[in-house]
């Protein structure tokens, strides 16, 4: 069984937390998530404190038992504090935009890329930087890799769209004989 399953999640104030017929709902003062969990896991909340335990003794039920105890731990987290990542978009000329519900891009094509903004997200762009911010970890790690993937960082010149935080590990360029 996992290390984050063995101990018991507590659940903080204003936090409400229901497992019914296989959804675990967390509600509070930023908004509310859901998600499906398995019956292969059952989950107990008694005294402001939530239990994962197999329901089936599996390797598959043993694998799942961490990965619901991190997805509660992330949903509560994420009602009570939001969730950013950011973003930099670096070249010449390279320039990011919101225009209502798109994010803009200008990325060195000939063309300007558009993204839908997902529904639950704020996005924001500051000259050449990007947050994203939401109550759902996993959605904005995944609307922020896809916005990386439009245009990644190439080693030479460093032009494209990076974390902040991330490192790009430069190449030398051609040499002249």
């Amino acid at each position: 069984m996992s290390r984050l399953a063995k101990k018991p999640i507590t659940i903080p104030q204003n936090t409400e937390v229901n497992f019914s017929e296989g959804v675990f709902s967390v509600k509070g003062p930023l908004g509310m998530l859901s998600k499906s969990f398995k019956d292969d896991v059952s989950v107990e909340i008694k005294d402001g404190e939530i239990q994962l335990s197999t329901a089936k003794n599996t390797l598959f039920a043993r694998a799942l038992v961490g990965t619901y105890a991190s997805h509660a731990i992330n949903m509560i987290e994420g009602v009570n504090k939001l969730y950013d990542k950011k973003l930099v978009v670096e070249g010449v000329g390279f320039k990011a935009d919101v225009q209502g519900k798109n994010l803009s891009l200008a990325l060195g094509f000939s063309h300007p890329v558009t993204v839908e903004i997902p529904e639950g997200l704020t996005v924001t762009a500051l000259k050449n930087e990007i947050t994203i911010s939401g109550i759902d970890k996993e959605q904005v790690g995944e609307f922020t890799a896809s916005i990386r993937t439009l245009k990644k960082p190439e080693p030479y010149k460093g032009k494209g769209i990076r974390y902040v935080d991330e490192v790009i590990r430069r190449k030398q360029g051609k040499k002249a004989v």
